[in-house]
């Protein structure tokens, strides 16, 4: 019999939507959570648990480097490119807004459904 208990996700969806809210707000943890009627601990405990369960789907890949030479060769025309996970490609021109950049891969990390 299996000791691990089954997620429940109205709670998980509950939390990840906090904490989505928590990136926008101005104020500490400790009056985030007051205003929001959730303990800090449960604030904190969820954060570890979520950080958990994403990383829990983290696989290496292989990377390739590709030198200047080969990039015009091949006629790609951006800076960098990102395969995702679910076979979508990023494509980052060279002269990429590395604050805009910064923005999306914090959506990407922390927006996860």
């Amino acid at each position: 019999m299996s000791t691990t208990k089954q997620r429940d996700g109205d709670k998980e969806r509950f939390w990840r939507t906090l904490f989505l809210r928590r990136l926008s707000s101005k104020v500490s943890v400790a009056a985030f959570c007051q205003e929001q009627g959730v303990s800090e601990a449960s604030f904190y405990a969820w954060r570890r648990i979520l950080k958990q369960r994403d990383g829990e789907g983290v696989h290496l890949v292989p990377v390739q480097v590709v030198t200047e030479e080969t990039r015009v060769g091949a006629s790609v025309a951006a800076g960098l490119e990102l395969i995702l996970g679910n076979g979508r490609v990023l494509r980052i021109g060279p002269a990429f807004d590395a604050v805009t950049l910064a923005r999306l891969l914090s959506v990407l990390e922390e927006g996860r459904p």
